[in-house]
């Protein structure tokens, strides 16, 4: 396992007299992992990291074997207590349409400036956030179909949404049930044109406003609150948000191959791209393509010119953009920088890119690729990646197999941490890599958050379930130290906080 200095620094806190590990570089080559610390350095990737007794299980069915399983989420069986959960989450299984529904319901009560009315719509609003939490935060800790549960956090920080701005708030439970889930390990295509198409996204991003210059709405008198969502009743001219960032973050990559032109162009023929707030409400319709909205004229985008076709201009669009080279490689870069190392192998990337054009973008065949390449499994690979506050806390609470309680304070620790669940203000959102998240403050508040767990462990079962992901060097310093402060430093230490 690798460390740093920050590492090794906050895990010294953690110990007596203030010991630390420190440990210098071999320049031997690195012998073959054993069949332990295989299985645990795919359970360190293609899941949140080993529960008691996971690295015995891949390791005695075979690293390959369960690749295999995870790559077919849907042949697991769910856990009842798990659906159980799920189900008695009303919010979270409610249609969007509803859900919006009830926030505008609440939303309108407070212009009247009632302390009652306001309590009523802070309580709604909270309810709604942790109620979308609980859900992704219990699938993660819970769920056996643990690779599914790892591309919904990479998809949907890949098409961020950020809840706390205006509707969202009702609709992100939707988006990442709807728009990211279904599509995970699918059709890129199909994950494209879902995100494309839910109001969350077209809200977040703007483009739910955007029509040609010179639109005129309809007058209306006073509006209700649902009216006033109504892009009929709006005009805003063109609006290139989602244009731009569809192409600079979605699929080609920033400054890869595109001009502003082409963002312009693209922003035009996405034009009437909307969602009509009635038609939402009342039947769940999430998309509406409004040809009154539209700009009919041609577009040159991308070198090539492209006729007035209404929404057919938008489908067009996605169909090249899914199928670009750009965005194969784009696509490959940030999936082997999140598997593999934060600067990946550019031989592997090529390979993935290739694989993902040759399969016309279908995901599972572009990771049966990534994982059975020999940069994956690689002796230089294990610990190479340092977990952002999300795998770090859904690791630990896994590795502890203490009962999921209230999700609340886990949101809590995800916010004191930098990554409040669904927070990501830019459509970027978060970064996976190193230098993003290893500083000091981020590091004594992860041991904070390890220290508060640990009385409810028991350290010998923990660092069984966390077996070869242990250094031996790692395992003596905790062996030497007290038993109460154990634990802690398990959780605390250089080689837990890496994966």
């Amino acid at each position: 396992m690798k460390s740093s200095r920050w590492t090794t620094l906050a895990f010294a806190a953690l110990l007596p007299c203030g010991a630390a590990l420190a440990a210098e570089p071999s320049t031997a080559a690195p012998a073959a992992l054993t069949p332990e610390q295989a299985a645990a350095h795919v359970l360190n990737r293609l899941a949140f990291g080993p529960r008691p007794g996971d690295i015995e299980r891949v390791a005695q069915m075979g690293v390959q074997r369960y690749i295999d399983s995870q790559l077919n989420p849907d042949a697991i069986a769910m856990p009842p207590a798990l659906t159980e959960r799920l189900n008695a989450l009303e919010t979270v299984q409610q249609p969007a349409g509803a859900s919006l529904m009830q926030f505008l319901a609440v939303r309108a009560m407070v212009k009247d400036e009632d302390d009652g009315a306001k309590a009523k719509r802070r309580a709604v609003v909270v309810n709604m956030a942790e109620q979308a939490a609980e859900a992704r935060i219990a699938r993660a800790v819970d769920s056996p179909r643990q690779l599914e549960e790892v591309m919904v956090d990479f998809w949907y920080n890949h098409f961020n949404v950020f809840e706390g701005k205006g509707l969202d708030r009702a609709l992100v439970a939707s988006y990442e049930r709807d728009a990211i889930r279904p599509y995970a390990l699918g059709s890129f295509r199909d994950l494209l044109g879902a995100t494309a198409k839910h109001p969350a996204m077209l809200f977040y991003l703007d483009n739910w406003l955007s029509t040609a210059n010179g639109y005129e709405p309809p007058r209306a008198r006073r509006q209700s609150a649902l009216q006033a969502q109504n892009p009929k009743n709006k005009a805003s001219g063109l609006n290139e948000n989602y244009a731009r960032e569809l192409m600079e973050l979605h699929t080609l990559g920033v400054d890869n191959g595109y001009t502003q032109k082409d963002v312009t162009e693209l922003a035009r023929m996405l034009t009437g791209w909307t969602y009509n707030g009635r038609q939402l409400v009342a039947r769940n319709q999430t998309f509406e393509f409004d040809a009154a909205r539209h700009d009919s004229g041609d577009k040159v985008w991308l070198g090539h010119r492209v006729t007035s076709g209404g929404q057919s201009e938008g489908e067009y669009a996605l169909d090249v953009l899914a199928m670009h080279p750009a965005t194969a490689h784009h696509l490959s870069f940030e999936l082997a920088q999140y598997f593999v190392q934060d600067n990946p192998p550019p031989a592997l990337v090529e390979r993935m890119a290739r694989s993902y054009l040759d399969s016309r973008g279908d995901i599972r065949t572009v990771l049966r690729t990534l994982f059975a390449s020999p940069e994956f499994m690689a002796p230089a690979a294990v610990g190479a990646k340092f977990k952002t506050p999300y795998q770090y806390v859904i690791s630990a609470e896994r590795a502890s197999n203490a009962p999921l309680g209230e999700i609340k304070p886990l949101m809590g620790v995800l916010n004191r941490l930098g990554m409040p669940l669904y927070g990501c203000q830019t459509p970027d959102g978060y970064k996976n890599t190193q230098d993003a998240w290893l500083n000091p403050d981020a590091l004594s508040r992860r041991i904070a958050f390890a220290t508060a767990l640990s009385p409810q462990l028991d350290a010998a079962a923990l660092q069984q379930a966390l077996g070869g992901a242990i250094s031996a060097g790692t395992l003596d310093t905790v062996a030497a130290s007290p038993p109460k402060l154990r634990a802690a430093m398990l959780l605390g230490s250089p080689d837990f906080m890496q994966h």
